[in-house]
């Protein structure tokens, strides 16, 4: 099998996974968290160098890291969460910055980590990939209808004495391991698009959750084949490519549906 069918392989692991967790993140409306926590994987990979580990744990950690600070700053009375996304996003990567700055002959430069290297990803990202996304649709199966009460009514599934930081946290960790496992491949700025995109795409196909739940990660895994297959075609970066298929693809939604209905129907179960 050639770099280029096990690239298309992976991109299609990449956006399945993106898409499936970015439904999660859109109706929470976490989109700006989510791309800080792509960019905090930033120091996280060059610290985890430095010191021999592996690149993923090393953003693991850091993820988590930004995902429990920001947790912290969202609970200060008068702060909210876009505002904390907003500010830990520019301080994370501008420490990674600083630290490859400081280490010059780290391997790791800032354009192969804003747009990925998806022409060189391994199986070992492949499965990590699978994975994480076999996991994410466990959780989905056993837990599916806590999250989606907890996303529709967060007062009143607290009222009636659950625990909602623990569903909170579980949303968390799910797009931390979709960023996660992305991030190799992917880059900063892909894995932000196909979690974002596909899943604002479906929003605007159908307000049944349930579709989207299928139809988002259908969207990133045909904006991640189109793109690459552009890429190749135009001899141009595949991660850009993959990045405005996946923003083409949310333009045409949102034109289409949008221009001939006034409003977007709220999500429904």
């Amino acid at each position: 099998m050639s770099y280029f069918e096990r690239a298309l392989i992976v991109i299609v692991l990449v956006g399945a996974l993106a898409g499936l967790a970015g439904v999660l993140v859109v109706l929470r409306k976490r989109v700006l968290f989510a791309q800080a926590l792509t960019h905090a994987t930033f120091p996280g990979a060059i610290i985890a160098t430095i010191l021999g580990a592996s690149l993923q744990i090393g953003a693991l950690i850091a993820c988590v890291s930004l995902a429990i600070i920001m947790t912290f700053l969202s609970r200060i009375r008068g702060q909210g969460t876009q505002a904390a996304s907003g500010v830990m996003l520019t301080a994370g990567f501008a420490a990674g910055v600083l630290l490859q700055a400081m280490n010059p002959n780290i391997p790791i430069q800032i354009d192969s980590f804003l747009f990925g290297s998806i022409l060189s990803a391994t199986w070992i990202d492949g499965l990590v990939t699978a994975g994480v996304l076999l996991a994410i649709i466990l959780a989905l199966l056993i837990w599916g209808k806590q999250i989606l009460y907890f996303l529709f009514d967060a007062e009143s599934y607290a009222a009636t004495g659950a625990k909602p930081w623990l569903i909170d946290a579980a949303l968390l960790l799910i797009t931390t391991g979709a960023v996660v496992a992305a991030m190799p491949a992917a880059g900063a700025i892909l894995a932000i698009a196909l979690i974002a995109a596909p899943a604002a795409a479906a929003r605007y196909f159908t307000d049944k959750i349930f579709v989207m739940f299928w139809l988002a990660p259908t969207l990133g895994a045909l904006a991640g084949v189109c793109g690459l297959l552009l890429s190749r075609w135009l001899a141009v970066s595949a991660g850009a490519s993959i990045a405005l298929v996946a923003a083409s693809i949310f333009f045409i939604a949102w034109g289409t549906f949008t221009m001939r209905r006034p409003a977007v129907v709220g999500v429904t179960r």
